[in-house]
């Protein structure tokens, strides 16, 4: 019996995980030569990036030649396109994805020499060794929140290392190697993987069910929650959102067993309170009162769910390491956002197209909420949303219906498969038959051909829309077409 055909419990929440994430790190300087499976992906070119600047030979390999490969290539990696047995022959170490299957024939090459097989995550906390790790967690918010605390930490002076699943807009890049000994990373809950990391301050924007392909339960995912806060040190902080209820009890839980705990939110109840956020077009602002005094966190970006992701960043800074309110405002007012975050694709024919990566359903109705707002009674919100895991689309099909009916406009694509195999009866359908039980009046498009995604939106489009592509898929390549048919170009 593998890892995967046992059923995670309240016990055992990691009972499906392909890897022991409770095995010790190993030393970076034992690694050697490493080869990276999947070296493209938003992780793993992270974690590469970061080997390369600590002098170790990286090698990898991807299925496919996206745009990262030239850059890592540019540092000096060496990298191929497509999987062939050979490419590893040289590795001491070999370093995956979980979208990696276990018959990709690099892997299997690399385990039949007995070379050491390491998760993505821990590749990257033998990097955080001798360093202050700061880990973020939650359901929704974590690339946004792990990259306003980098921001923030560097508006302080200070030049942390990080490692983050979207590239910052003000740096171009998803990884740093700094000077300093903080260590900031985005912790991934959806494999188990986010145990390995052992934080001086952790983050917990929300705990939500998710990922029960992994966890079976949303019971399980909040016990896997559980574990991760048991791995923050002893001396650490607990660092979570007094407006999520998964996260209120995941903070009294961490309470009663004597962890530290400081919670922000716009519930009164919360230690950093928020209120009065306001939006001035794509920029906002909120009042944060902090020990009795109050301070007016201005932000480079919208959305109500953006300022309760800049208050953690803010606690976690200031209360967890130390830094002073004023330079950790300073930073946070600086920040310019993520690549795949309310991103600004261009504007033709009087129609905006933006792009996000939103692919759950607290991140769709966030991002729905957010746009909404900005388009006001100026136009229409036209949202182009593809389902992301047929087990995703299967399981949260009522709520990411919710999530999207207050736009005026609904394009569903079909599901991107990503790691998963097709379902029966599970299509984006789905999805788009409960837009409509959630809002009947809202004007829904099935359109299972992606080619067909584009000329369908553009034909709908008029000037003073907003265009809101969603999905964690290849949707992010649908809005430069959609322009390009207005007769614009993207930004």
């Amino acid at each position: 019996m593998t890892a995967r055909d046992r059923t995670p419990t309240v016990e055992d929440p990691f009972a499906a995980a392909r890897f022991d994430f409770t095995a010790p790190v190993p030393d970076v300087a034992d690694l050697g030569r490493v080869h990276f499976l999947a070296i493209g992906g938003a992780g793993m070119s992270g974690v590469a990036r970061i080997m390369l600047a600590r002098g170790i030979r990286v090698t990898g390999s991807d299925a496919k030649d996206v745009p990262v490969l030239k850059a890592l290539e540019s540092e000096g990696a060496g990298v191929w396109v497509g999987f062939h047995e050979g490419h590893q022959e040289r590795a001491d170490a070999v370093v995956m994805s979980s979208s990696i299957r276990d018959d990709n024939v690099e892997l299997v090459a690399a385990r039949e020499r007995g070379v050491p097989v390491l998760h993505r995550a821990q590749g990257l906390a033998a990097l955080m060794q001798g360093r202050r790790p700061v880990a973020v967690a939650g359901a929704n918010g974590k690339t946004t929140t792990t990259s306003m605390l980098t921001v923030a930490l560097q508006g302080c002076g200070l030049d942390p290392s990080f490692a983050v699943g979207g590239e910052l807009a003000k740096h171009g890049t998803n990884a740093h190697d700094g000077a300093d000994e903080i260590f900031v990373v985005e912790a991934d809950e959806s494999d188990g993987s986010f145990v390995v990391y052992a934080p001086e301050v952790a983050i917990v924007t929300n705990v939500q069910p998710d990922h029960l392909d992994f966890y079976s339960s949303f019971k399980v995912v909040e016990a896997a929650y559980d574990a991760f806060v048991r791995t923050i040190r002893p001396d650490g902080l607990l660092v979570t959102c007094a407006d999520d209820a998964g996260a209120v009890r995941l903070a009294e839980r961490a309470r009663a067993a004597g962890r530290t705990v400081l919670t922000y939110g716009f519930d009164a109840g919360a230690d950093v309170v928020l209120s009065g956020h306001r939006h001035d077009g794509v920029t906002s602002s909120v009042v944060l009162v902090d020990g009795g005094r109050s301070h007016r966190m201005v932000l480079g970006v919208p959305g109500r769910h953006n300022a309760l992701n800049a208050a953690a960043a803010y606690v976690a800074a200031v209360h967890g390491l130390g830094q002073a309110p004023e330079g950790v405002l300073a930073g946070l007012a600086s920040f310019t956002g993520t690549r795949r975050r309310f991103e600004p694709k261009g504007e033709a024919g009087g129609v905006v197209v933006v792009d996000d990566y939103a692919h759950n359903a607290g991140k769709v109705a966030a991002v729905v909420e957010t746009a909404k707002d900005l388009v006001g009674d100026a136009g229409r919100l036209v949202v182009v949303f593809q389902p992301h895991l047929y087990s995703r689309t299967r399981d949260f099909a009522v709520e990411l219906g919710a999530g999207l009916s207050p736009a005026d406009v609904v394009v569903v694509m079909d599901v991107y498969a990503a790691r998963e195999d097709p379902e029966p009866g599970v299509s984006g359908r789905l999805v788009a038959d409960a837009v409509l039980a959630a809002r009947p009046e809202v004007d829904v498009r099935y359109v299972p051909s992606w080619s067909e995604v584009a000329p369908v939106v553009a034909g709908i489009a008029r000037p003073g829309d907003l265009v809101l592509t969603v999905g964690a898929g290849d949707v992010t390549m649908v809005g430069p077409e959609i322009l390009r048919l207005l007769g614009g170009g993207a930004a």
